[in-house]
């Protein structure tokens, strides 16, 4: 494939991001993407608290299993100062790692951009619509990871193609981040015009990832229709398979719990109340499968996963496709 000027900002090979998921993130993971010539994207809360692993002392560890580039989510949302310093904190175990590509989200990445770009930083930002791309722009940020509506997680509300349609405009390089699991998926998204491809659904159903095999079996089992959103996780709609456990709990919070997250003065709060409550019922899913709790994200990109197999295997396929066919 020929360069783009994404894999020129991340200095890769493969214009693809193993993205930071919450817990699935395993050091193994992360450096397999990376060791392969796309880039795999540390997630420090999934790194320390679900995986047990000293931050720095797990960059450490990724750098012993490959000497390729690798990647850094910072979560830019200044809710509170104790959150606010601890990210803060992470980032310079990261720059003083060795780290030069950045994604940020959820906020104002002016800080981080700030931050790296002295050091020859770039800084790709999170965004679902074109108003959070111009004041990512106005921040300083090199590029965006377009999170679309077949997004897992907090997906987006508009189309791969609508969001690179309003997007294009701003002349930045576009990473498209939903409903890419197989290789005709990655090659149109290419030929369509973004610069890469970021997936999360895809790179759990590895052997490289540590999640629990019940997890990487409904991923294969799944469909596009058996993703569905709920607010029960972040206060704000997130994808997730549709399982019993889902159907049980539903996908609506409460009057009174709706009303506090819509509050300006009590949404926040209200987010990390339930993110917190989020991080071990995920964590424990995706560790102990069924045995705990059928409830796992994923993507609509469910639809191209038909097989557990390695980072590499995937990788290469993926770039073989898009070859064969003139990209």
């Amino acid at each position: 494939m020929k360069p783009t000027a994404f894999t020129r900002d991340a200095h890769i090979q493969h214009p693809i991001i193993c993205g930071a998921m919450y817990p699935c993130s395993n050091l193994e993971l992360i450096a397999a993407a990376s060791a392969s010539g796309a880039i795999g994207i540390v997630q420090p809360i999934s790194m320390i608290y679900a995986h047990k692993t000293d931050l720095r002392a797990g960059l450490r560890r990724i750098k012993q299993l490959t000497d390729k580039p690798w990647g850094f989510n910072v979560l830019t949302e200044q809710s509170s100062k104790i959150y606010l310093e601890r990210n803060k904190a992470w980032l310079e175990i990261a720059i003083e790692e060795g780290c030069r590509f950045f994604v940020t989200a959820l906020g104002n990445p002016r800080w981080i951009v700030d931050r790296v770009k002295p050091l020859g930083g770039i800084v790709y930002h999170d965004v679902t619509e074109k108003r959070w791309a111009e004041k990512a722009l106005d921040a300083g940020v090199d590029g965006f990871i377009c999170v679309n509506n077949r997004a897992g997680g907090h997906a987006g509300k508009l189309s791969p193609e609508a969001l690179l349609e309003s997007l294009a405009p701003l002349n930045k390089p576009l990473v498209c981040a939903g409903g890419i699991g197989d290789e005709v998926q990655f090659n149109a998204m290419m030929r369509l015009g973004y610069a890469g491809v970021q997936m999360g659904t895809r790179f759990i159903a590895t052997t490289e990832c540590s999640a629990h095999d019940d997890y990487k079996q409904a991923i294969l089992k799944a469909t596009a229709e058996d993703i569905v959103l709920t607010e029960k996780l972040t206060g704000v709609p997130v994808s997730i398979i549709r399982t019993a456990t889902v159907d049980k709990m539903g996908t609506k919070t409460g009057g009174i719990s709706r009303w506090l997250l819509n509050h300006p003065k009590s949404k926040h709060w209200m987010r990390m109340f339930y993110s917190l409550q989020s991080f071990r019922r995920l964590k424990h899913a995706s560790a102990k499968g069924k045995n705990y709790q059928d409830f796992w994200q994923a993507g609509k990109s469910v639809d191209g996963v038909e097989r557990i197999e390695s980072v590499n295997a995937i990788i290469q396929r993926f770039v073989s496709y898009a070859a064969q066919h003139s990209l």
